[in-house]
Formats: structure tokens, C-alpha cells, sequence
């Protein structure tokens, strides 16, 4: 006797413009076609998952699908390693994208369209991705502090809604004129960097907030690295320009912008610093400490050539 698959659905209805509520049906026949039993548990909380829900009870499921944005995929990712690390064995995860920039996504060429993202699910390949943990949290594409990072989990939902990723750019440049900056010293691996910086990355993705991201031309999902960004705080607009203009250009110069590949970070700092997890505040700290934890989710893929490794 066959045994029976089961799916557990996890859908955020608040994110992005809830593209997914017209196309459930469409997505739970492709389900049930594929052979799965779906039960479904929608997200109360805007861009929450209950991470305590995903460790305790889908522990019988096959697979955990969510459908919501780059906060949604964050959390199932957090309850999904925590769930994996309580039995001792890999847990299939498919991810439908449904928020306002959809970075990870993007980067993993998952379909923007929720039905072809669920056909995918069932008829794709697994991929074995890169997990970061910056000190008890886990993230998937980024962990970054400074200049605008806070503008993802302090702009309203309904102004992503609206506007798309516009909103974004709107609220951002409300800080340009208050630039803050922190002293620290971060250590890649074993190599140390030391100053002023207004603004630092941890990523694993091709895109960052909507924009392509810089110094990842030769990146891989699975291969056990970080590639990481410092800015440094410029002391004055030409400097400012220079940093932009690297940015924009990709052609960073370690003046103004150091970049680095490592599996480890770790920063410290005289005060706090407050980090952005996947979009989402992730806790600040003094000192921080991030590894990659190298190939730590399976997650259905079009096409699994697409990641190297």
C-alpha cells in the first residue's frame, strides 16, 4: 500500500498585493493531483509565520509550502531548520512568492506566478541551499545594518501594496540626511577589518531590497560562503559619490566599500548594532556572530542545474 503524502500550506493573505487568493484553487488541484494531502494554515500576523507551529506540528507532513514574501519565506525557513534539527533529518520546503520584491525568488528563478510556482513545487527538483545563522536566528538571503536597512520592517504593508517597490525607495530616502555610522571590527574568517561604516551586508542572493547585488557575479547558493559588503562612512559628498558610483558600477575599491567571501563573520562594535534578517528586525547586538551552515535546506527548484555545486 502506497503511503500517503502530506503537504502543509502556509499562506500569508497580507502579503505583496494577494495575488494568491484567486489562484488558491488552482494551486490545491495541482496539490491534490500531485498525490498530496494539503492542509492549510493561514498566517495571522502580518509577514508571520509561527515558527513554534511548523516545529510541532509538521513533523508528519512530506513538505512545507509558503506562499508570501521574503518575511513569510524567512520564518517557514527559521521553523523549518528548528524542525529538521528536532528530528534528525531533512524537511522539504517549496516556496511561493507573493510579496513586494520577491529577492530570493528572483535569485532562484522560482516563478512569480503562484500556479507555475506550485507546478514547479510538485514536478521540480530538490536543491540543497545555504542557511545563514546570525547568533540564535536563521536567515536565507541576507543579514545587513545601517543606511536604510530598517526602511523593510518599519515601511506599513499597505504602502507596499500600493506601491510596489517604490515604497521602498520613499521611505529610504527619508535617511540620507541622518547618516549614522558605527566603529567596529569584523572578522572574515580569520581575516580582520577594522573603521567607520555606515552600512554592512551578509548575503547569499542576487538581489537585495529589488536591486541586483553587487560582487556576485561568480556566486554560489551551496557552496558554503557569505559574500559580504562594508561601506565605509564617507567624509564628505565626493566620497559619497565615489561609494555610489562603486555600487552602481560594481567596481568596489577597499577606500570606500570592502568585500569579502567567507563561511564566518563576526563583528564587534562599542554600542549596539540593529540587524535586518530576510527584511525582518533581527535582534541587535554588540557583538555578532554569522555562519553559514552549507547545503542546510531542500527546497523544489525548476531547475536544479541553476545551482552550482
Amino acid at each position: 500500500m502506497t503511503k500517503e503524502k502530506k503537504l502543509l500550506f502556509i499562506i500569508n493573505p497580507k502579503a505583496g498585493k494577494t495575488a494568491i487568493k484567486n489562484k488558491m484553487n488552482d494551486i490545491l488541484e495541482i496539490f491534490c493531483n500531485a498525490g498530496y494531502r494539503t492542509e492549510v494554515y493561514i498566517t495571522h500576523k502580518e509577514q508571520e509565520v509561527d515558527e513554534e507551529f511548523i516545529v510541532n506540528h509538521a513533523e508528519e507532513f512530506d513538505i512545507v509550502v509558503c506562499a508570501g514574501g521574503d518575511g513569510t519565506l524567512d520564518n517557514t525557513v527559521s521553523g523549518v531548520m528548528r524542525l529538521e534539527r528536532k528530528l534528525q533529518r531533512r524537511v522539504h520546503m517549496g516556496y511561493i512568492p507573493c510579496g513586494s520584491t520577491n529577492d530570493y525568488a528572483k535569485s532562484l528563478q522560482i516563478s512569480l506566478d503562484p500556479v507555475e510556482a506550485a507546478r514547479d513545487i510538485v514536478s521540480g527538483q530538490v536543491a540543497h541551499v545555504d542557511v545563514g545563522r546570525l547568533e540564535n536566528d536563521f536567515f536565507i538571503y541576507v543579514a545587513a545594518f545601517g543606511l536604510f536597512t530598517d526602511v523593510s520592517y518599519t515601511t506599513s504593508q499597505s504602502l507596499k501594496n500600493a506601491l510596489g517597490h517604490a515604497a521602498y525607495v520613499i521611505e529610504a530616502g527619508k535617511s540620507v540626511f541622518n547618516i549614522k555610522s558605527y566603529r567596529l571590527k569584523a572578522w572574515f574568517d580569520d581575516e580582520l577589518v577594522e573603521g567607520e561604516f555606515i552600512y554592512g551586508h551578509i548575503t547569499n542572493s542576487l538581489s537585495i531590497g529589488g536591486f541586483k547585488n553587487v560582487g556576485v557575479k561568480n556566486m554560489s547558493f551551496c557552496d558554503g560562503k557569505f559574500e559580504s559588503i562594508l561601506v565605509r562612512k564617507p567624509n564628505n559628498p565626493a566620497d559619497l559619490n565615489k561609494i555610489v558610483g562603486g555600487l552602481l558600477t560594481d567596481k568596489m575599491k577597499d577606500e570606500y566599500i570592502v568585500f569579502k567571501e567567507s563561511s564566518r563573520v563576526v563583528i564587534k562594535s562599542e554600542e549596539e548594532i540593529p540587524w535586518t534578517l530576510d527584511g525582518e528586525y533581527g535582534g541587535s547586538f554588540k557583538t555578532t556572530r554569522i555562519i553559514n551552515i552549507q547545503k542546510a535546506l531542500s527546497i523544489m527548484v525548476r531547475n536544479k542545474k541553476l545551482i552550482s555545486g
